[in-house]
């Protein structure tokens, strides 16, 4: 008998699980505090092996390192980060990223509010996209005068 694909929820429940150190505790503390913001998230496994989460488009990925649990919101570089927590991954001119260490706090009023300015920033987007498809079908259903 073939065995059932795993979900990407139970992938997620199992990374934490077998990584059964400070890793996977932290992995769990952010996958919490992201559904916590957002209910509706999509859990997803991409990759080969990382946690993602989106919500209109990717929202973070949760990467687990030998040393580092690191955060990376894929539209980071558009979002306002007031208390500075992003710490890596700062170069770029799209994404931005976390790194936690053995030991390190979580800074959970300035996480949430990264994931709802991700969540707004998905969700303005994807409305705006699908207003540009309807407003771009209706320019050319009412076209102009044909010769």
């Amino acid at each position: 008998m073939k065995k059932r694909a795993e979900s990407p929820s139970e992938l997620i429940d199992a990374r934490i699980e077998e990584l059964g150190d400070w890793r996977g505790e932290m992995l769990a503390r952010l996958r919490a505090l992201i559904k916590a913001v957002e209910p509706e998230v999509v859990e997803e496994w991409k990759w080969r092996g990382t946690p993602v989460w989106s919500h209109d488009g990717l929202i973070c990925t949760g990467e687990t390192y030998k040393n580092v649990v690191k955060m990376t919101f894929v539209k980071g570089a558009s979002l306002k980060d007031p208390s500075r927590v992003f710490n890596s991954s700062l170069e770029g001119n799209v994404r931005r990223a976390i790194d936690f260490h053995e030991g390190d706090k979580l800074n959970e009023k300035a996480l949430k509010a990264l994931i709802r300015a991700a969540v707004a920033l998905n969700t303005s987007s994807t409305r705006g996209r699908s207003q540009g498809r309807r407003a771009g079908r209706l320019q050319v259903r009412g076209g102009g005068a044909r010769d």
